[in-house]
């Protein structure tokens, strides 16, 4: 039987590659350089956007009512919480709401979205979930392994609210929620099945690494 911890298995080394990334440690020990984290929340602001047009797919994708509002509360969650929390915390860092309208993909962003949204219009539900699974659920494992480093700085971190988001009660329980999902969904999949789901997984989750190399190299 396959669960989501199947996945991580089927690429571990990109897997770690994502959620060890070295502007992650930077950010956990609190000495990224702030105009990286700065063209990181920008470029995020248009991830956001276009991770709320999956989401409406994921209306049209479910095979239930029990699935149209699940997607339904994901998507009302990006567009009338997440967007504007995100837009306030970019206020924080002398980002503007001006500036992020007139913000241009970078390239590493536009390959990732596309992506998603290839495979949103192209596959079922399932397929959907998988894509966006590195981001959803990796964001709360980064934290995590953040916060379980023997170098992870607590104290005088300019990050320390970005790091406190992802590792709280709520945020965890989503992740959690999502995990439960997939699990459910890949519990009576066949092997070819499978293989089709690890190859979106692995792409997204390479990705998601190139999103932080983004970062990093504030790389347009």
């Amino acid at each position: 039987m396959f669960s989501f911890y199947s996945l991580i298995d089927s690429c571990q080394t990109d897997w770690n590659s994502y959620i060890q990334h070295e502007f992650i440690e930077q950010l956990g020990k609190g000495t990224l350089d702030k105009s990286c984290f700065q063209h990181y929340l920008k470029q995020d602001y248009l991830f956001l956007v276009n991770f709320s047009r999956v989401w409406g797919l994921a209306v049209y994708k479910s095979r239930n009512l029990l699935e149209i509002k699940q997607a339904l509360h994901s998507l009302k969650a990006i567009v009338e919480v997440e967007l504007d929390l995100h837009i306030r915390y970019c206020k924080q860092w002398h980002i503007t709401e001006s500036e992020l309208t007139r913000l241009v993909g970078a390239k590493a962003n536009i390959a990732y979205t596309d992506y998603v949204l290839d495979v949103g219009l192209k596959g079922d539900i399932l397929d959907l979930h998988i894509v966006l699974a590195p981001c959803l659920i990796g964001y709360g494992m980064i934290a995590n392994w953040i916060t379980a480093q023997s170098w992870y700085n607590a104290e005088n971190n300019p990050y320390i609210s970005w790091i406190d988001m992802y590792c709280g009660d709520e945020f965890q329980k989503a992740v959690q929620d999502e995990i439960n999902w997939i699990n459910d969904n890949l519990s009576n999949i066949n092997a070819e099945r499978f293989a089709q789901l690890k190859t979106i997984f692995k792409t997204a989750t390479q990705l998601e690494a190139g999103f932080w190399q983004m970062g990093l190299e504030k790389s347009c």
